[in-house]
């Protein structure tokens, strides 16, 4: 993606802000944090929003608010960026992985249900490159062994699920606001998102050392120094006024990669429908012969990307839990033939028929 260009455009707006905040002397837990908060709960449509340092922080002070602790298992998604799963190592639980469909690439239920034990305490579904996951049916397999839910919506921000906004769904949705995202600061931030006021306060607390709001030297409990700081939620404050838009940009382009890409042997999103809508945070294509695929469009000066290479059961840092090549057939098969094509809002109709015609000249 260019973020170059994106900057370009609200240069301006974003360097008003960053003397807004400057000038006020409030840098953290001040004005435009809490004005943020407000704005980006209205845009999901849930009660509750808490500003954090970074994506893999909301996922770990959810985890935390969940109860996760040590002997505990949390079931993630094989196929997902590490920080999913190294939150449930954060608390000294065991991440327990679980298979993807195959056409959307997110947390199959069926193989949910096998892989759930008495030791399970909660799931995080990813709702992967901007899709929502199948969360009907994943809460149908939560809510009968009473397992709590943390939506991953690191990439999914704005997308919904038959109506309903991820990140209010489950009990907590973490967010991240990593410069590449759909919403992106200029540095690291993030947020978690509730219906739960005691969920919210407990968040509250656990990102600014256990303090309840408004305490400065009493601490409830144990907890951390994870604030979102004001300077970054001026600058997202900037962007979430442009986010619909941007979305809708996104969701053009993907029309577009449809339309012109139809009848190759590669696999495209599935469909959107029934109120479901993916914000495409990536346009990810299943495709053979991925690999020399993305080194004929490298060739030609088109980026693309591969999100991601390996499954997390058969990372080095995982090898400790005993998985085993086979054990995830659909992550391991999606590792082989995922590739990411340029997807970003200010892509041109003419920029989309390059990237089309250097796919179709492969094939």
């Amino acid at each position: 993606m260019d973020l170059k260009s994106q900057y370009s455009q609200i240069r301006q707006e974003l360097l008003d802000a960053a003397s807004r905040v400057l000038d006020s002397g409030a840098y953290i837990l001040g004005p435009e944090g809490r004005a943020f908060e407000a704005e980006f709960a209205k845009a999901l449509g849930v009660a509750h929003v808490a500003g954090v340092s970074s994506g893999t922080k909301a996922l770990e002070l959810s985890i935390e608010a969940l109860g996760v602790g040590p002997g505990d298992e949390v079931a993630v998604p094989a196929f997902t960026f590490i920080a999913t799963a190294t939150a449930a190592c954060a608390k000294g639980a065991r991440p327990v992985f679980v298979d993807v469909d195959p056409r959307s690439l997110t947390m199959d239920p069926a193989d949910l249900e096998r892989r759930v034990t008495p030791k399970t305490k909660a799931v995080i579904p990813v709702h992967l490159y901007g899709r929502p996951a199948d969360m009907d049916r994943i809460l149908d397999v939560c809510k009968a062994r009473k397992l709590r839910v943390l939506e991953d919506c690191a990439q999914a921000h704005l997308a919904a699920y038959k109506g309903r906004p991820v990140g209010g769904i489950g009990d907590l949705g973490a967010f991240s606001f990593y410069p590449s995202k759909n919403l992106g600061a200029l540095g690291d931030a993030g947020a978690v998102s509730t219906r739960s006021p005691e969920l919210h306060d407990l968040v509250l607390m656990l990102r600014n050392c256990g303090r309840p709001p408004g305490k400065q030297y009493e601490h409830a409990r144990l907890g951390h120094n994870s604030r979102l700081d004001d300077l970054q939620a001026a600058f997202l404050r900037v962007k979430l006024k442009r986010l619909q838009d941007w979305t809708a940009r996104r969701r053009a382009v993907a029309d577009l990669y449809r339309s012109r890409l139809a009848g190759l042997p590669v696999t495209l999103p599935p469909e959107e429908g029934n109120g479901t809508s993916h914000v495409y945070h990536l346009f990810i294509i299943q495709a053979p012969k991925r690999d020399g695929l993305a080194k004929h469009l490298q060739a030609a000066g088109i980026g693309c990307g591969v999100y991601y290479p390996k499954p997390l059961h058969l990372l080095e840092a995982f090898k400790q839990l005993g998985y085993k090549a086979g054990d995830f057939p659909q992550a391991e098969r999606a590792c082989g033939e995922v590739l990411a094509l340029p997807m970003y809002p200010e892509l041109s109709p003419e920029m989309v028929d390059r990237v089309a015609e250097a796919v179709r000249e492969f094939y």
